[in-house]
């Protein structure tokens, strides 16, 4: 940082974090998320000023011999950071299996900081993390449905007592390609089967499987009920 700032140098270097939280802003307010442009503009022009006011005010921090106090001004930014991240852990919410805003947590932090590089001065370094951080949330976002991802449910079928047997449901299961991980056996009137499945798919857990078409055409079959487990499930 340099330790003089000019009029010129200030209003670049806000101007740079305005673009900046644009267009991170722009990228997740056209996908509907909370934190949108206005807020992403904000946060990244906040950091800036934090940042700026710190080497303003270097010149007249430091320490010589009459000195009885030392200001740090690097207490400015980092004061900056903790700031955010409360705020990013009050846009995390859980609800059940269902984990939302983790995406909009991380975007909060990664605006921060580079409102900070701007506010430092450093635009080549602050240009090159908007470029990656733009990459990462409008590009990648599009390669994720192509991954496989480990995905769960729970399976219970009900069976008549002289029906499909237990041995003979779980190998049906595991020819479908799930893998019971496991096996809970009820007896009463009927015999009730409940087991928890994994798979690997770039398919969503909600469609209904064929294995489930398959199982209804075995004898004895009464009932099926299939619901996916999301276990690492998460919303931006």
């Amino acid at each position: 940082m340099e330790s003089t700032v000019t009029t010129t140098d200030i209003l670049l270097r806000l101007a740079a974090a305005v673009v900046a939280g644009a267009i991170i802003g722009f990228d997740r307010g056209t996908r509907g998320r909370i934190a949108g442009l206005r807020t992403m503009i904000l946060v990244c022009v906040a950091a800036a000023g934090a940042m700026i006011e710190a080497n303003l005010i270097l010149s007249v921090t430091g320490r010589n011999g009459s000195s009885f106090s030392m200001m740090d001004t690097l207490r400015f930014p980092l004061g900056i950071l903790s700031g955010i991240g409360f705020i990013g852990a009050g846009a995390i919410l859980k609800r059940g299996d269902l984990v939302m805003g983790v995406t909009t947590a991380a975007t909060l932090w990664i605006v921060t900081v580079i409102g900070l590089i701007f506010g430092a001065g450093y635009f080549l370094l602050g240009g090159a993390t908007v470029v990656i951080t733009f990459v990462v949330l409008a590009l990648v976002v599009k390669l994720e449905p192509l991954m496989e991802r480990q995905h769960h449910a729970e399976l219970t079928v009900e069976v008549g007592e002289e029906g499909l047997a237990t041995d003979r449901l779980c190998s049906i299961v595991s020819e479908a390609g799930y893998t019971v991980t496991t096996l809970a056996l009820t007896r009463a009137d009927k015999r009730r089967v409940h087991c928890r499945l994994t798979w690997r798919s770039r398919r969503a857990p909600n469609d209904v499987p064929a294995v489930i078409d398959q199982l209804q055409r075995q004898p004895g079959v009464s009932s099926i009920d299939w619901r996916p487990v999301e276990a690492g499930q998460h919303a931006d």
